[in-house]
């Protein structure tokens, strides 16, 4: 049931609208001011249709409109404006601020459910334009298959999280995981099996991570995962955590239960020491380091701006 906001300082009238609303199954939600009126559509879920009569105390319905429109408050707002002036002038200064439609009193009840209808069908349009501009843009910045970020993004979180760690000297922890011979999967099981690993694996990647961490899929099967405020030793804890629930799983993809593992390959920021070609260069070091040392396994590069150490796990 849509909700619509009636502003009036008439409490009869009020009343006699809420009952009208009702019936065509509206629930009336009532002010009687104008900067009551302002307050209740600047808020989260306000709603998306209203009523405003022109004079009112506090602001008038105009006011209320342009200010409402001013901050170009989302979702949009249907506001129709009412008012005993009939005059082309005032008309003009009513749409002007901002108002969808107009409507002289005392006004017909037919033609105000006719006006509303309109404004149904216009938030119906705006939803569904704002549903298709969301999907574009998911698609633009997330893997497909995996729906986390993809490579581009990624790196650019990348490099504002770098920004970041030099401007407010914060550190910041970077892991690459990369699926230990994943050709062979792909040669056991078929391409398709391959995709829905990789997937899953995502999934398990992603689960854990906090709210300010992000993950993208950095190649084939590679994962990148960006960890802002987070000290090279709280980095290794959580790649081996995650190393070792990989391990420890099995992937069913229809019939074929499917066991693999990954490497990880850490490094650390401190102070905005390196930039992100530089994190992520020690990053694959260590990647590689614990594909050379058995893979299975977490290696890290730590850089302090005075040079680099490294450590297993």
């Amino acid at each position: 049931m849509s909700t619509v906001l009636i502003a009036d300082d008439d409490r009869i009238s009020c009343k006699l609208l809420a009952s009208l609303l009702g019936k065509w199954g509206y629930q009336a939600e009532i002010v009687y001011d104008g900067l009551e009126a302002k307050r209740e559509l600047m808020k989260a879920k306000a709603p998306q249709l209203a009523i405003l009569d022109w004079m009112m105390p506090g602001l008038e319905g105009p006011e209320v409109i342009k200010a409402i429109r001013d901050a170009r408050h989302e979702p949009y707002t249907y506001m129709l404006l009412v008012s005993a002036r009939g005059d082309k002038e005032d008309l003009l200064k009513g749409l002007d601020a901002g108002a969808d439609d107009y409507l002289t009193k005392p006004f017909d009840p037919a033609e105000l459910r006719a006006r509303l209808r309109v404004g149904a069908r216009i938030l119906g349009l705006e939803r569904s334009l704002s549903s298709a501009r969301e999907t574009t843009e998911h698609q633009a910045t997330h893997d497909l298959l995996t729906g986390v970020y993809n490579r581009a993004t990624i790196l650019e979180i990348l490099g504002q999280e770098v920004s970041r760690c030099r401007n407010e000297g914060h550190k910041m922890a970077l892991m690459i995981a990369d699926v230990d011979q994943f050709r062979a999967i792909n040669e056991a099981h078929g391409h398709m099996t391959g995709d829905q690993v990789i997937k899953m694996l995502a999934t398990k990647m992603a689960s854990p991570l906090r709210p300010k961490d992000s993950v993208g899929r950095f190649g084939g099967e590679q994962f990148l995962i960006l960890a802002p405020n987070c000290t090279l030793n709280q980095a290794m804890v959580n790649a081996e955590r995650l190393r070792s629930k990989i391990a420890n799983e099995k992937f069913l993809v229809e019939k074929s239960s499917i066991g693999l593992t990954v490497s990880v390959g850490v490094s650390a920021i401190k102070d905005g020491a390196v930039d992100g070609k530089a994190a992520l260069r020690e990053a694959d070091s260590a990647l590689q380091q614990a594909k050379k040392n058995g893979r299975n396994r977490v290696e890290c590069l730590f850089h302090s701006g005075a040079g680099a150490a490294s450590a297993t796990s």
